[in-house]
C-alpha cells in the first residue's frame, strides 16, 4: 500500500481496536508466512528465514541516517545507549570510552572496523517506539529492540544464544548469518543468555544464509547464532525481541510461594511438625535405604504438594505478571484523532492575561472508551484495588516507577465494563457506579490520566 513503515503505521491507526492493530502488524512482520503457520511450526521451535526480494519493505523504520541523527542529538552515551564492539580471531572485545558518544569518535571506531550496537533505539526514534508499542500488545510481553551497524568484512559479536525470541530485520546492506541448534536439552528455551562461545564449541550450522534488505530471520531463544559482514557491503539490522522470562516457570515462581503462604494460613496440615526421627532416615545418605518410614515421608510430601494447587491464587499471580508487563510497556503513540480526543490534545493554555479552556467538562452524555485495550490492569492487592496503566510510562525502560491509581472497590465494575465495551464508546451515564456524580468523577479521573478518550473533542476549537 506504499508509504513504507510510516504509511503502514498510519493505516493501522485507522483500525479502531488496538488488538487488531497488533495482530495486523505481526502479520506484516512475518508475511508472507501466515501468523497461524508461524505459531504452529516455528515459534519456540525452529528458525524461520523469509526472503522478500523487496529492499524497501522496512523503509522508514530506522536507517543509518537515523543513527547519525541520534548521535548528533547529543543524548547518546557510551555503555548506556551505545556499545562499540569487535570480534577477531575468536576474541570479542568492547571498546566503550566513558561519556558522550560524539559523532567524530563513533564514526572513527566504525571506520576502524568496529561494530556499533545502539541499545533501545525506541528512545531516539519515534517510528521504532510506535512500532514496538503496537507489537507489545500482540505478544502480551515486552517488545524491545537493538540496532546493529557493522562495517564491511567484519564481525562484531562472538557466537552465543539469547534468552529472547529474536526477529532480525535487515534494514540496509547485507549480512552473512549462521544459526546452530541448541546443543543440549538444558539449552532449549533457556532462562538466561549464554556466555560468548568459541567456534570449536559449535559444530555445523543448521541454517546459513545472507540476509539482504527487506529479509527477516527469526530464531527462538537457545539457538546459537553469529553474523558477519561480507567484504562488499555494510549491514544495518534491528533485532526485535520478546518473551524474556515469560515462561510457565516464571509464572510458577510467583504462584507457588503465594500458594504455600495461603496453605500455611488456612490448613493446619501444613503447620504440623515434621516427624522427630526424620533426619535419621531421610537425606542423601539414606537414598538407598529400604524403609517404610521413608516411603511414608515421600508420600506425605507428595500429597502436600498436590493439595497446594487448591490454595494457588492463579488469577492473582497472572495479575501480578500483567502488572510487571505494564511497567515494561512503552507508552502508546497517539494518532492525531486520538490526541484531539484525549487529555494530550486538551487545549488549555495561557491567553489574554489568563488561563483558557482549563475545565474538563465531562457530562452524563459524554461518550468515552479506553485509549487502548492493553492500557490498564486491575489488581487486588493488600493495600486495596489498584489500577495499573501505561500512559505515563517512559520510552526509556523502567525510567519511571510503575504507574497506578488506587481505585474505590465500587469502581471495579465500571473499569471491567470499559474493558468489555472496548473498542466501542459508551456514554458516561451507562457506567455501573452508584450515583451520577461517581460516574462523572471516575470518567474525569481516567480522562486526566490519558486512559480514556472521548468520541468528540471536549472543547471545539
Amino acid at each position: 500500500g506504499g508509504g513504507g513503515v510510516v504509511g503502514l503505521l498510519r493505516r493501522l491507526g485507522r483500525l479502531e481496536d488496538s488488538r487488531q492493530r497488533a495482530a495486523e502488524l505481526f502479520r506484516w512482520l512475518v508475511a508472507p508466512v501466515a501468523p497461524e503457520e508461524f505459531v504452529g511450526q516455528y515459534w519456540e521451535r525452529a528458525p524461520l528465514l523469509v526472503r522478500r526480494g523487496d529492499p524497501g519493505y522496512y523503509a522508514g523504520l530506522f536507517s543509518t541516517a537515523d543513527f547519525d541523527a541520534a548521535l548528533r542529538g547529543g543524548q547518546v552515551d557510551f555503555g548506556t545507549h551505545l556499545d562499540v564492539t569487535s570480534y577477531a580471531e575468536g576474541v570479542r572485545e568492547t571498546h566503550n570510552p566513558s561519556g558522550r558518544a560524539l559523532p567524530a569518535v563513533v564514526w572513527d571506531f566504525y571506520q576502524n572496523g568496529c561494530s556499533l550496537r545502539l541499545l533501545s533505539p525506541q528512545t531516539f526514534s519515534t517510528t521504532v517506539w510506535h512500532f514496538l508499542s503496537i507489537l507489545q500488545e500482540h505478544f502480551g510481553s515486552m517488545a524491545g529492540a537493538n540496532t546493529y551497524l557493522t562495517p564491511p568484512g567484519t564481525q562484531g559479536f562472538a557466537p552465543h544464544y539469547d534468552d529472547i525470541e529474536a526477529f532480525v530485520l535487515q534494514l540496509e546492506g547485507k549480512k552473512h548469518w549462521r544459526v546452530y541448534s541448541p546443543r543440549t536439552g538444558a539449552e532449549v528455551l533457556p532462562q538466561f543468555s549464554s556466555a560468548n562461545l568459541t567456534q570449536a564449541e559449535l559444530g555445523e550450522p543448521m541454517l546459513e544464509t545472507v540476509l539482504e534488505a527487506g529479509d527477516l530471520l527469526y530464531f527462538p531463544r537457545g539457538f546459537i547464532h553469529q553474523g558477519d559482514c561480507l567484504p562488499d557491503a555494510h549491514s544495518l539490522h534491528i533485532t526485535v525481541s520478546s518473551y524474556q522470562r515469560n515462561s510457565w516457570g516464571d509464572l510458577l515462581e510467583k504462584l507457588l510461594p503465594a500458594a504455600l503462604q495461603m496453605a500455611l494460613e488456612e490448613d493446619v496440615e501444613y503447620r504440623q511438625g515434621l516427624p522427630m526421627d526424620y533426619l535419621g532416615y531421610m537425606g542423601v545418605a539414606n537414598l538407598d535405604a529400604v524403609d517404610a518410614r521413608r516411603t511414608a515421608f515421600m508420600e506425605k510430601v507428595q500429597s502436600l504438594i498436590k493439595k497446594l494447587i487448591h490454595y494457588a491464587p492463579i488469577d492473582a499471580a497472572v495479575d501480578q505478571r500483567a502488572k510487571s508487563f505494564l511497567h515494561d510497556c512503552l507508552p502508546p503513540v497517539l494518532t492525531q484523532s486520538e490526541k484531539a480526543q484525549s487529555m494530550y490534545g486538551f487545549p488549555a493554555r495561557w491567553q489574554d492575561g489568563g488561563p483558557r479552556d482549563v475545565d474538563i467538562l465531562i457530562t452524563k452524555d459524554t461518550e468515552v472508551r479506553l485509549l487502548r485495550h492493553g492500557v490498564v490492569r486491575l489488581c487486588n492487592e493488600e493495600a486495596g484495588v489498584m489500577l495499573y496503566y501505561t500512559t505515563e510510562n517512559s520510552r526509556v525502560y523502567h525510567k519511571e516507577e510503575p504507574k497506578f491509581l488506587e481505585i474505590d472497590p465500587e469502581y471495579t465494575d465500571s473499569i471491567e465494563f470499559l474493558l468489555s465495551s472496548y473498542p466501542n464508546h459508551v456514554s458516561v451515564s451507562t457506567l455501573p457506579c452508584e450515583t451520577l456524580e461517581d460516574k462523572i468523577s471516575l470518567a474525569t479521573l481516567l480522562f486526566e490520566k490519558g486512559i480514556l478518550t472521548t468520541k468528540k473533542p471536549l472543547v471545539q476549537m
